[in-house]
């Protein structure tokens, strides 16, 4: 993720485009680096169409919208089905799309992002951690808190989606 994006203007009909407030990667290109580095430390070992799925969730529920759309870009590049992206906001509902251990890391990522008790919940980790091995797990959520983060600098910093292509922020 970025933080450097012109103001584009909206085609015709279509609502403004917001201005950005902020460039965090401008104003502190170490902090900016140092996520980074996060980012990459905390999905190593991790299936990379998992950890996309993780992103999206977390981006829905912080209403992040370039994280949106710069991680349901990166699903679909990556193979990931357009039904199944579609699906996240309603996964519950939706879960003959996913498997059981997708099922227990959506289900991780909203107790890890909402905290709506203050607390992930015991039966929601014990879930997860009946699917990933300890190491895993651990990579989890700390690629679960890392979007969280980003999401928290796209929104305060007002990103705006759709102007990212897969692969422009690989590291």
């Amino acid at each position: 993720m970025t933080t450097t994006h012109a103001h584009h203007p909206a085609p015709a009909g279509l609502a403004p485009e917001e201005p950005q407030r902020i460039s965090v990667s401008q104003l502190l290109p170490d902090v900016y680096k140092a996520m980074i580095r996060l980012d990459i430390a905390a999905r190593q070992g991790l299936d990379p169409v998992l950890v996309e799925l993780v992103k999206i969730r977390a981006s829905q529920l912080n209403q992040c919208a370039f994280c949106l759309d710069m991680h349901s870009k990166d699903a679909l590049a990556a193979g990931e089905s357009a039904e199944r992206i579609v699906q996240l906001s309603a996964w519950r509902e939706s879960r003959h799309f996913y498997t059981e251990k997708e099922l227990a890391a959506l289900a991780l990522t909203e107790a890890v992002t909402v905290l709506t008790d203050g607390f992930v919940p015991d039966e929601v980790y014990a879930e997860a951690s009946r699917h990933f091995e300890e190491t895993e797990l651990a990579q989890l959520i700390a690629a679960i808190t890392v979007i969280n983060a980003w999401n928290r600098f796209g929104v305060t910093g007002r990103l705006a989606p759709g102007h990212y292509t897969p692969g422009d922020f690989k590291s």
